[in-house]
């Protein structure tokens, strides 16, 4: 970025290849949620179509999909060409299709806008609407070098293209990834959206991002489907209306499977047969895989410990459809996110009491890590030091919490093999955890660690985008708040309960406005309510109702 007095503002990338539908737009929808700024990027990618494939035939409507983009409060569409993209000399082809669009055609040097600010400078046809350009003035030069024989490219672990969709797709997977990762590097995205019907895609792509340290949250989506069960899909519209009927054969038989599993199936063997005896029934569908593999690494399975990736893929005519489920056995997740003061620490210990669950106190957590940034010595806003040591570390939560409000004497916390449980809670950690927890680094690691926790569920976590980042798969997500004032004189009685001075309640109501402003806008781990969240207003509640209400719902 350039410019020294721009604001900070967070980005969300949405990399599609066009023709858009309601999965993309569910996409679109969850980054305009989570960010301030949404950019769309369309390009068909030459990379991934093999020789035989409908690389020539795939549908290119830019201006409908401008239109929709509009609609759903797009800030910016990105649509290279193939040059621009450094893929030309591999698919000529991609150069011949004609763009619907130039609103925005970048020469060099800077475009003004309307109001006098900078417009967002790519060497490729980029369509800003609103005020989008005030944040985003950077020059980004994508053009290759018509000299150079071949680009870099990426390529995924071989185990993770072999399988599924990369059998019969050689170098799919490789073009994916290396696309992905051009366009992450120009758009710079503080998140990436990705939708769970390309479900290889979207595991090879967290790992990339993972294993080459990129500075983006891979966001997972869930599939959006037709109202017989078929999911969007861009191929869709090659289905004639028999053909579409008969494709909802893909969901009918993986909700079989889905069914036998709920009954307590884990085998791979009887799950994928109930798919197989499905798709018997329409003998117009060719299957080309049935498979079960972990979702994270792909690796096949023969049975299902805690989560399965059912995935099937086929052929209606010459359409090629993919459709999957996921499969999990692990106890309830209960997320709840709030803003401060709503009183969600003080449920959630209280929760995961009543139903015997584990209380994962994110907070010890990042108190445990500050312990060990200045037991080693370091410097608190000695970053890279931190981030070779957090990377290292192992921070472990075990016991229950009390019922007593805002203790958790009775959970204990180790880290690295050691227990911290007392000394966590000394001035000295109080006093530097806040530099510490806001380090993205940190971040990172301990919302891993946090995972690793919630593989088998049975928690109950608590904070500000637990539900929509941390475990946006979580079973049971809550969003508790209340009235600022409300907010304001709770924290008045505690401050008379612990004998400190008493503030007015307009000085307390305005502190509180001013940390849901920063909560609710800061680029890092903003407080957001998730779509399937239930709010609950706890004005007129008292704790022991709310906590009453959630165990009411997590037992429903």
């Amino acid at each position: 970025m350039t410019g020294e007095s721009l604001p900070e503002v967070s980005i969300g990338l949405v990399p599609t290849m066009g023709s858009l539908h309601a999965g993309h737009l569910s996409l679109i929808q969850k980054a305009r949620q989570e960010n301030k700024l949404v950019v769309v990027s369309i390009f068909v990618n030459p990379l991934q179509f093999g020789p035989t494939e409908d690389f020539q035939q795939y549908p290119r409507m830019l201006e409908q999909d401008q239109a929709l983009c509009e609609q759903a409060g797009v800030d910016v569409i990105f649509a290279p060409s193939v040059e621009e993209m450094g893929v030309g000399r591999q698919q000529s082809a991609a150069s011949r299709q004609p763009s619907a669009v130039s609103s925005q055609k970048a020469e060099g040097g800077s475009q003004k806008t309307e109001d006098g600010s900078q417009m967002l400078e790519l060497e490729a046809q980029t369509i800003s609407f609103g005020d989008a350009s005030r944040f985003w003035n950077t020059q980004a030069d994508t053009k290759s070098p018509s000299a150079q024989s071949s680009p870099t490219q990426v390529i995924p672990p071989e185990p993770m293209t072999s399988v599924l969709c990369g059998r019969s797709r050689s170098g799919h997977f490789q073009g994916v990834a290396t696309i992905v990762t051009k366009l992450l590097s120009i758009v710079q995205p503080q998140r990436a959206y990705f939708g769970q019907k390309d479900a290889q895609q979207l595991a090879i792509i967290q790992r990339l991002v993972e294993d080459l340290n990129l500075p983006v949250a891979i966001v997972g989506c869930p599939i959006v489907r037709e109202p017989s069960g078929l999911a969007y899909s861009s191929r869709n519209q090659y289905l004639t209306p028999e053909q579409r009927a008969q494709a909802i054969v893909l969901y009918r038989g993986l909700s079989q499977a889905a069914q036998v599993f709920r009954a307590g199936e884990r085998s791979a063997d009887v799950l994928i047969n109930m798919v197989k005896t499905e798709l018997q029934s329409v003998s117009t569908i060719d299957p080309e895989y049935i498979e079960l593999v972990h979702p994270s690494t792909l690796e096949p399975l023969e049975m299902i410990e805690e989560t399965g990736l059912l995935a099937i893929a086929g052929r209606i005519g010459s359409t090629r459809l993919i459709d999957n489920i996921l499969l999990s056995s692990r106890k309830p997740i209960v997320a709840i996110d709030g803003p401060a003061g709503a009183g969600k620490s003080t449920v959630a210990r209280q929760v995961a009491q009543v139903l015997d669950l584990l209380y994962l106190d994110t907070g010890a957590m990042y108190r445990a890590l500050t312990w060990l940034v200045l037991q080693s010595g370091l410097a608190v806003d000695d970053e890279p030091s931190i981030a070779e040591l957090v990377s290292q570390c192992e921070i472990e939560l075990s016991g229950q919490p009390t019922l007593m409000e805002k203790q958790a004497t009775s959970i204990s916390v180790s880290i690295n093999g050691q227990d911290v449980t007392q000394e966590i809670r000394s001035l000295e950690v109080t006093s530097n955890v806040s530099a510490i927890a806001a380090q993205p680094i940190v971040r990172k690691e301990l919302v891993r660690q946090q995972r690793r926790y919630g593989k088998n569920g049975g928690i109950v976590i608590d904070g500000r985008d637990i539900g929509t980042y941390v475990f946006p798969d979580a079973e049971l997500k809550l969003f508790l708040t209340a009235s600022v004032q409300e907010r304001a004189r709770r924290r008045q009685q505690d401050l008379k309960n612990q004998g400190k001075d008493e503030i007015s309640l307009d000085e307390l109501e305005q502190s509180i406005y001013d940390r849901d402003l920063k909560d609710s806008t800061r680029a890092l781990a903003p407080l957001r309510q998730a779509e399937d969240a239930i709010e609950i207003q706890t004005d007129n509640l008292s704790i022991v109702e709310v906590v009453d209400w959630i165990v009411r719902l997590y037992r429903e």
